[in-house]
């Protein structure tokens, strides 16, 4: 673990003492909890601008189903220049499943969000274009929750994943499986004659 990264904490904990909790070492990782999760876009912000943490990594959930609050959204921040490393992870409960949007201070939040929203139905206030991202729209459940079936849920569209020919099928960029020759099932010999 890093000293930089310990009192990078430590300074995020002062600025924010009453939105942050308690800070824990876990195999050289340092994470820091949100009790107060309406303050996490001036955390981050902070975070950004005051002590360096100019990457965010990743942006996930984790369901903790059975539990209350349900829900964690977890924030992976690196700082280039100090190259320290930490997490962020605020709670979120399962009724009113809403978190400030961190796209303002990271524009690569935005489909890190969406994909949560889809996934999980934890909503971001103030995101510029909530909407889903993997499954289709009107879908009506969240399928990384851990009360979704493992075998999925019936559905009055059948095959709808295979409905059409996949968008690429068949052009420049696809690779020929099988091709004897390593070469030609490259996509960039599509193009070009041999």
């Amino acid at each position: 673990m890093s000293t930089t990264a310990k009192r990078l904490a430590q300074k995020l904990k002062k600025a924010f003492s009453t939105a942050l909790g308690s800070v824990s070492e876990f195999r050289d990782e340092l994470t820091l909890i949100v009790t107060d999760p309406a303050q996490i876009k001036d955390v981050c912000q902070y975070a950004k601008t005051e002590l360096g943490f100019d990457y965010l990594v990743d942006v996930s959930s984790v369901d903790n189903y059975g539990e209350d609050p349900r829900f964690e959204v977890v924030y992976e921040m690196y700082g280039y220049e100090h190259q320290a490393h930490l997490r962020l992870v605020a709670t979120v409960s399962e009724e009113s499943a809403v978190i400030p949007s961190v796209t303002s201070v990271w524009k690569t939040a935005d489909w890190h969000e969406r994909e949560i929203y889809d996934m999980m139905g934890i909503s971001f206030e103030g995101h510029p274009d909530l909407r889903r991202i993997l499954m289709w729209e009107g879908y009506p459940y969240f399928p990384l929750r851990k009360d979704f079936p493992l075998a999925g849920k019936a559905t009055e569209l059948p095959e709808v994943a295979f409905s059409k020919p996949a968008p690429l099928e068949g052009g420049p960029f696809v690779t020929t499986a099988g091709s004897e020759d390593r070469q030609r099932g490259e996509p960039r010999s599509k193009s070009v004659s041999s």
